[in-house]
């Protein structure tokens, strides 16, 4: 089913003059690769709305993540933006089926990670000694018949690193066709990944003075996606737990 750039447009979790948070669909690319479709870059003229140049954005989710995806919109708010996710000034919070049952209740994930091939084309990636440092926090939040509703925290922003670091763990993600295989196509014909809350400075704001009070950060929350909800519910998995789910896992 393609999306319209209505459809888009409703999506739209918060916007102010410097930036918007979209909650992305599963299935829209960010951008366009070689298996075409619809990408968010056709959306970019309506996404401008207002704005004085199109959108931009401010980091990637994969295609079949879903959640909140964060652009730019003015020249100044993309570089306060791209330093903020280059400094690890931004938390963000997915959620994600998992096949497989952790034995402990929370942890951190340590592997570097690197490409699996030289290929410019391919962004495949592997746990690998020689890679880029690679760090994950993630809690627990319930197990039932051999899966796990995980809360996971990616500390850098390596591609695919959820994804990689949970299937090197034995507990790879449902629908995870590239990394987990057929156990994990066996839960779900799609991908559970979903980027559920983002934290991030304020752009278009100056850093307080020294002994001023500190600007709140800028925090959304995505919904869950009806895929994710609808496994959950089948579970009997109590979604009130995000409630009181802690900012830094």
């Amino acid at each position: 089913m393609r999306m319209t750039s209505r459809d888009l447009l409703d999506r739209i979790l918060y916007r102010d003059a410097d930036c918007l948070v979209l909650d992305k669909p599963s299935g829209l690319a960010v951008h366009r690769g070689p298996k075409g479709g619809q990408t968010l870059d056709d959306f970019l003229p309506d996404l401008r709305l207002d704005g004085p140049i199109l959108p931009q954005l401010a980091h990637r989710l994969d295609r079949e993540t879903t959640g909140c995806l964060v652009l730019g919109r003015n020249a100044a708010a993309l570089r306060q933006l791209g330093q903020a996710f280059a400094q690890g000034r931004v938390t963000k919070t997915y959620l994600a089926l998992a096949c497989g049952m952790p034995a402990e209740t929370a942890g951190v994930i340590d592997l570097p990670l690197a490409r699996r091939s030289h290929d410019r084309r391919s962004w495949w990636m592997k746990v690998d000694p020689s890679g880029q440092p690679s760090e994950t926090r993630w809690r627990r939040l319930a197990t039932r018949d051999g899966l796990s509703w995980l809360a996971l925290q990616p500390v850098t922003g390596r591609t695919h690193q959820l994804r990689v670091h949970c299937a090197a763990m034995g507990w790879p993600l449902a629908g995870d066709r590239v990394y987990g295989g057929d156990r994990a196509m066996a839960a779900s014909p799609s991908l559970l990944l979903h980027a559920w809350r983002i934290r991030l400075p304020r752009p278009g704001h100056k850093a307080p003075r020294q002994n001023s009070p500190a600007l709140d950060p800028l925090q959304v929350t995505a919904p869950l996606p009806a895929s994710m909800a609808t496994f959950l519910a089948a579970l009997d998995f109590d979604q009130s737990v995000l409630e009181t789910l802690p900012d830094i896992l």
